[in-house]
Parts: structure tokens; sequence; C-alpha cells
């Protein structure tokens, strides 16, 4: 609210969310040199955080933190999993939240023809935003409102990838993911720095085939998954 008792518009909020932070531009040109994309992604992905920025005054959807760093911490960090899986084109990304990496993906992959973003989300209002994200940017995807757990087993068609991104411990993603992979999807999920320790935790319940990847953006790893069985 303002002092007269108002309601920011919401670019007024997207304005006020943008000025205490550092030089988003610079930011933007040290993801893209990260992670290049073709000028119609761009400009998808700019629609995207405009929105992200205006719906954050009411819906946290990223950390506060991060604000000044979106496009390396978010979208860089979302588009390194492209190179991972170069002919996928059906992904399934669990708990999307405020669409990292699945509306970054989505907006990657707009112009490949058989593209198609599963988003699987339990927060209504996040959801709502997702649905309206993948509007304004004419994205391939489809928002599933509801337990992850509820849906992963009910996406009909094939699925070629399935991610996730500081959503859960390793051993309960691989639970949710476990019913694509065995029909030949790989996971791909993005981890912070005590991926072994949550790899140890894991293997207690799951047998794997696991690569690990450094990511481009920070100190993290994604865990790449190609096999999954239950123990015992």
């Amino acid at each position: 609210m303002t002092r007269s008792g108002k309601s920011k518009s919401p670019q007024a909020a997207a304005t006020a969310l943008r000025a205490p932070s550092s030089d988003l531009a610079s930011d933007k040109a040290t993801a893209l040199a990260l992670a290049a994309v073709s000028r119609e992604t761009e400009q998808r992905l700019d629609r995207y955080l405009d929105l992200l920025l205006a719906w954050q005054a009411k819906t946290n959807l990223v950390a506060p933190s991060t604000l000044p760093h979106l496009w390396t911490r978010h979208i860089a960090d979302s588009l390194q999993l492209l190179a991972l899986a170069p002919s996928a084109k059906v992904w399934a990304d669990l708990g999307s939240g405020g669409g990292f990496p699945g509306v970054v993906l989505a907006c990657a992959l707009a112009g490949t023809p058989g593209a198609k973003i599963h988003l699987i989300e339990r927060n209504a209002k996040k959801a709502a935003f997702l649905r309206e994200a993948l509007r304004i940017t004419c994205a391939p995807g489809v928002v599933h409102l509801a337990e992850i757990g509820d849906t992963v087993d009910r996406i009909t068609g094939p699925v070629d990838c399935v991610t996730a991104r500081a959503l859960a411990p390793l051993h309960q993603l691989i639970s949710f993911a476990e019913p694509l992979v065995r029909q030949g999807a790989k996971a791909l999920f993005l981890k912070g720095q005590d991926v072994e320790a949550e790899l140890t935790e894991a293997a207690k319940c799951w047998k794997t085939e696991c690569r690990l990847h450094a990511s481009r953006t920070g100190d993290g790893w994604i865990v790449e998954l190609d096999r999954i069985e239950r123990r015992g």
C-alpha cells in the first residue's frame, strides 16, 4: 500500500522492486554470456521477468536477496540444463514455483516443434502466475495445479526430461521422478553444495546411474539420472 492507502499498480510495484537493485542490464549480459539464447528467446525472458517483478510484490516467487541477480541466479541457472538434454522436447518440472527452470525452458523451446513443458505446482497463487507467464511469453506449456505425487504418473504421452530446483531432498525427488524415468525420461536436478550427502542418503533406498555436473552459475551441482531402481 502507498501512504495514501492506494495499492500500487503492477508496473509501479515492479519499478519499486528494481530501484534498490544493482544494474540488471549488467547481470543480464553476464548471464547471456554463460548461456546464449536467440533474440526471440531473450524477448520472451524479458517479458517473463517483468511479470515476475510485478507479482513479487504480492507473492513471494523468489528470495528477495536474489532480485538484483535474476538473470544469473535464476535464468542462466535454468538454461544450462538444455545442454545436458539437447534433444529433449517434452519436459516435466516438479514444483515449478516461480518458473525456474520450467518457464525458462518453455521460453527457450518456444520455436521447437513438439516442445511442451509440464509445470507441476501445488500452490494456487504460484500456479496462476505460471499460467500468466506462459500466456504472455507464448511459451509451450501446461500448468498442473496438484500435488506432485498425484500428478507425475498421470502425465499423458512420453516425457524426455524431468527437472526440479530447490524443491526437496534428493531421495524424495528420485521417488517423485521414478515413474517417468522408468518410462525413459532423463532426470536433471539442480542441487547445492551438499549434494554428496544427499547422494549418500538416497543410495540407502535407490540404485541409480548418476552423473554430476558442476553448475556454471555458482557452487552447486546438477544431478543427472538415467536409471532409477528401488532397493529391496
